[in-house]
């Protein structure tokens, strides 16, 4: 994912300029981190305090330049507009967070009113087309029959949460006037690899298939994740 997002940034933004990044939803901060590192100024928003707190020890580990150029909110990313004016970012990420959102048309457009004209939307969401794929993988064909027809699932961690549709969301990305200029899929081949599991030995070989799948039809399309980029007209 981290490639495809350089991917989209490359094509859309000036060799070297330093771009407002807000990502919401930043988790322990991997992505802000690393965007940071790459001379952007990083604006990260979490509301669980465990992950901030995580966050924060990791960004005080980074030289004084990268810890200036990032900085941490506490909040939910349904009030953006709480703390920021509209226009303000360049890029916004919000990944791994719409399957915890019941609701998520509000959150999208809040999200898209934070980009300035031009501004990139990366989204990454469970791919509701998919459902059946790690069940039928897995040999469990009563749980695989039951997610062609809904958009609802048990993640890893045991919550009841939801997957979106790359219909559904192209519209709702439309609607809200960041329509979707690329998509991509990611873990094509490696949604069941066992959770804690260590690196391969050519990790670099997987990490070119599955960069070279989740670009490449039929095979995005049954990605348990999709990377939705939107660009704000």
């Amino acid at each position: 994912m981290a490639r495809q997002l350089d991917e989209q940034i490359v094509g859309r933004f000036p060799v070297g300029k330093r771009l407002r990044v807000l990502d919401v939803g930043m988790g322990q901060g991997t992505q802000a981190l690393r965007l940071a590192r790459a001379g952007h100024q990083v604006t990260g928003l979490e509301q669980d305090t465990t992950m901030v707190a995580a966050a924060r020890e990791s960004l005080a580990g980074e030289p004084e330049g990268i810890r200036e150029r990032m900085r941490i909110i506490e909040g939910d990313g349904r009030d953006t507009g709480v703390h920021f004016l509209p226009g303000s970012f360049d890029v916004v990420l919000c990944h791994g967070v719409l399957m915890y959102v019941e609701e998520p048309d509000p959150l999208l457009a809040g999200l898209a009113r934070m980009l300035a004209p031009g501004g990139l939307l990366s989204l990454l969401v469970r791919n509701g087309d998919a459902l059946a794929i790690r069940p039928g993988l897995s040999g469990d064909w009563s749980g695989a029959l039951a997610a062609f027809d809904t958009v609802s699932y048990r993640n890893r961690l045991g919550l009841d949460v939801r997957a979106d549709r790359l219909k559904d969301l192209t519209s709702t990305l439309a609607g809200i006037g960041a329509p979707l200029h690329a998509w991509y899929g990611v873990r094509v081949f490696t949604d069941t690899a066992a959770d804690g599991a260590g690196a391969p030995a050519d990790v670099e070989t997987l990490l070119a298939v599955e960069e070279k799948a989740g670009r490449t039809d039929p095979y995005r399309g049954v990605a348990a994740l999709l990377h939705l980029c939107g660009v704000r007209g």
